[in-house]
């Protein structure tokens, strides 16, 4: 604990240091708020589907088109977490957006918490749940509409829902991509936290910092290359404790 703490002292100053502040984070970020990371031995990759098919085909382009009543049993049972509330890390990154400091969130997550927490610069490279769309009247539903009406269909028409997330099969947003590109580049202090950095092409984007600081927060180590900034701190913890000692810091 007391080594959690210095690292976290360490982390404190570079923020107060900092200008510039982007976040960049995986499903570990919203593990502390009960929702599963995706590659862990316990993560949906590797959920027992019940079916002949694997995790990554039933949430796949082709499986939604080519059967998607069984699509949406995997998806909403796996994916989609209405519940879900913020956790400290999702708080704390809102109130340094608040006081300026961070000026952008990139995020692998499809949950929202980032925005429901209250950040309002957030690009997610991998869509969201809270996003649906019809695939024949193309009509937008938020995800409260969508888990109403029944077996995913749109009301107005009787099609199937898409949401607005990136497949298995399906490229990333481009205009995303870009801004996510942008944002990192012009960045004194990079943040990177609940990632394993395996998934392309979104682990790729951290190569475009060009500031001063990394600090990394996972449970796992995870490589992160020393070129990329002069300063690399890793914190390996879990991320709710780390921001939730990160507050507490402020608060004294």
């Amino acid at each position: 604990m007391e080594q959690l703490t210095a690292k976290v002292l360490a982390f404190k100053k570079i923020i107060d240091q900092s200008k510039n502040i982007v976040f960049f984070g995986g499903a570990g970020v919203s593990v502390p708020s009960g929702i599963p990371d995706f590659r862990s031995a316990d993560g949906v990759y590797f959920a027992p589907t019940n079916t002949i098919y694997s995790a990554e085909e039933m949430v796949s382009r082709t499986m939604f088109y080519r059967n998607t009543a069984l699509f949406n049993d995997f998806y909403f049972k796996h994916l989609v977490y209405p519940d879900a509330k913020p956790n400290p890390c999702h708080l704390y990154l809102a109130k340094l957006e608040e006081k300026g400091v961070l000026t952008a969130v990139v995020t692998q997550n499809i949950d929202g918490l980032h925005q429901i927490a209250g950040n309002k610069v957030v690009y997610e490279l991998h869509g969201s749940v809270h996003r649906n769309y019809c695939t024949k009247c193309h009509t937008f539903h938020n995800l409260e509409q969508t888990l109403k009406e029944p077996q995913g269909k749109c009301k107005h028409c009787g099609n199937y829902l898409k949401p607005d997330v990136v497949l298995f099969e399906e490229g990333l947003d481009g205009l995303t991509l870009s801004r996510s590109v942008t944002a990192i580049s012009k960045a004194d202090t990079l943040i990177i936290g609940g990632t394993s950095l395996i998934v392309q092409p979104a682990a790729s984007l951290i190569h475009y910092f060009q500031g001063k600081n990394i600090v990394v927060v996972n449970k796992t180590s995870i490589r992160v290359p020393t070129f990329l900034a002069p300063n690399l701190l890793f914190i390996e913890a879990d991320i709710g404790k780390t921001f939730e000692l990160l507050s507490q810091l402020d608060n004294n």
